[in-house]
């Protein structure tokens, strides 16, 4: 029988509930790439020995979050799973109180708009209106991507205390995913700094080649950064310079009225 390799650096909290852990690594194991997996290769993702890989899978199955194949008898996320990100959608505060002045942004700009919300080194995803002219059609809500070279991403950094923006620069995997990209400790700080005074952050094509982003962050009653709404534009169409002058008052202002508008986040 091959061993349980599940364990992490939580193993000695005595309130982890280890099955519930394992049947939410069983999920993860469905991504973008992994769209339908094998019983042995939910094992092999998750470190599980086939018999527990067969209780887990169906459980969740029975539970309607995965899906089989009577056929292949692979599995699948199924709709169910859905139903998860919907709640959420759906609960937060922050998202609800942006959607009209996204929807605003959109309508005004055409192009488009986002909502992103921190979580650790990255951003995710929370709201998406896309233009006609859509850049990154596999960007969805619920995509994640590294905080430390997305526009939305410096945005929140820049507005956090100078040391914790600086502990989570050094906690991420800082990378070159194109000859633009900044990725030193150093540089980055500058770059912080910079969309500190200024009030706002922009990436040219420092994540997807040739895609603009301006960003601001939405911030709670204590000033913290909440989140982040941004536009992307293609730099077929726009320069760096033209993209800022257009598009940084309105991030700006957006990001802005979305803080002030409620008292609940």
């Amino acid at each position: 029988m091959a061993a349980d390799n599940t364990k992490g650096p939580d193993d000695a909290d005595p309130l982890m509930v280890r099955s519930v852990e394992k049947a939410f690594r069983v999920l993860e194991a469905f991504d973008g790439t992994n769209r339908s997996l094998s019983l042995a290769q939910i094992g092999a993702s998750v470190g599980l020995d086939k018999s527990a890989a067969q209780r887990f899978t169906h459980t969740l199955n029975r539970l309607g979050y995965l899906r089989k194949d009577p056929v292949t008898k692979r599995f699948e996320l199924s709709l169910r799973s859905l139903e998860m990100a919907r709640h959420f959608i759906t609960a937060n505060p922050i998202v609800n109180q942006a959607m009209p002045y996204l929807l605003h942004l959109s309508r005004e700009t055409e192009e488009t708009v986002n909502l992103t919300l921190p979580d650790g080194v990255d951003i995710v995803f929370a709201a998406r209106f896309m233009s006609r002219h859509m850049l990154n059609t596999d960007v969805v809500v619920g995509t994640r991507m590294p905080a430390f070279c997305t526009a939305p991403g410096r945005a929140i950094l820049s507005r956090l205390p100078a040391e914790q923006a600086i502990s989570l620069l050094g906690r991420s995997p800082l990378q070159a995913f194109t000859p633009q990209t900044v990725h030193t400790v150093e540089a980055l700080v500058a770059q912080l700094n910079m969309a500190r005074h200024a009030g706002y952050a922009t990436t040219w094509g420092e994540f997807f080649p040739g895609d603009l982003s301006v960003a601001a962050a939405v911030l709670d009653q204590a000033g913290r950064p909440v989140a982040a709404v941004n536009i992307g534009v293609s730099n077929a169409r726009y320069t760096p310079e033209k993209a800022e002058e257009l598009f940084a008052p309105l991030v700006t202002a957006a990001a802005r009225s979305i803080s002030q508008a409620s008292p609940a986040f």
